[in-house]
């Protein structure tokens, strides 16, 4: 548990958790600057168009962290209304999370092969698994996850918008008890290629 981390090695703790919460930020805001980039003022407006990882922490999401070493950002405002194809860009900025968290990680690993100072190295592994296991995690296609409204690029408008409104937090519940079982084939192939 990450509070009895924050006993056992504060050091560890602050790279672990700090981890997590600029992950979690950085993928937050991937969405919000899509959504803007394509035409959407609403994250501006609601002052999340910042890498500030603050402007993206879920207070219940940070508090899971601590108890649970599972937590969630605050879900990235956007207004379909205000994009030119509501269903095509909605799943790029669904797309922007994950794929911002698999660029960190590859930017961590050209970092990680050019360094050799030990305990460097194993905080860049660490981070480089935290990101690249949080973008497959996102991309299992269940709502509220981005995979679900990537998914929803495949299926027609009015089952899309019922696979939506099916928006809940607490299904998420049961899949943590299968994620590992789908995250870790996928995450220890790509990590083959990102760390020796």
């Amino acid at each position: 548990m990450m509070l009895s981390l924050l006993f056992q090695s504060p050091l560890e703790f602050i790279v672990v958790f700090g981890g997590l919460i600029l992950a979690i930020g950085l993928h937050e805001a991937a969405h919000c600057y899509m959504a803007d980039y394509l035409g959407d003022p609403t994250p501006r407006s609601q002052g999340r168009l910042t890498l500030n990882p603050l402007a993206h922490l879920d207070p219940l999401g940070t508090i899971a962290i601590l108890l649970t070493n599972f937590g969630w950002g605050k879900a990235s405002p956007f207004d379909p209304y205000n994009l030119k194809d509501p269903k095509r860009d909605t799943a790029i900025i669904a797309l922007a999370g994950p794929v911002s968290n698999i660029l960190v990680a590859v930017l961590l690993s050209i970092l990680f092969h050019s360094l050799s100072n030990l305990s460097i190295l194993g905080i860049l592994s660490f981070l480089i698994q935290l990101n690249i296991n949080l973008a497959i995690f996102n991309l299992i296609p269940v709502p509220p996850l981005d995979g679900s409204k990537i998914l929803g690029l495949f299926l027609s408008h009015e089952t899309a918008l019922k696979y939506q409104r099916n928006n809940n937090i607490l299904f998420l519940i049961p899949l943590l008890l299968v994620a590992p079982m789908i995250v870790s084939p996928i995450s220890s192939f790509i990590l083959r290629f990102l760390l020796p």
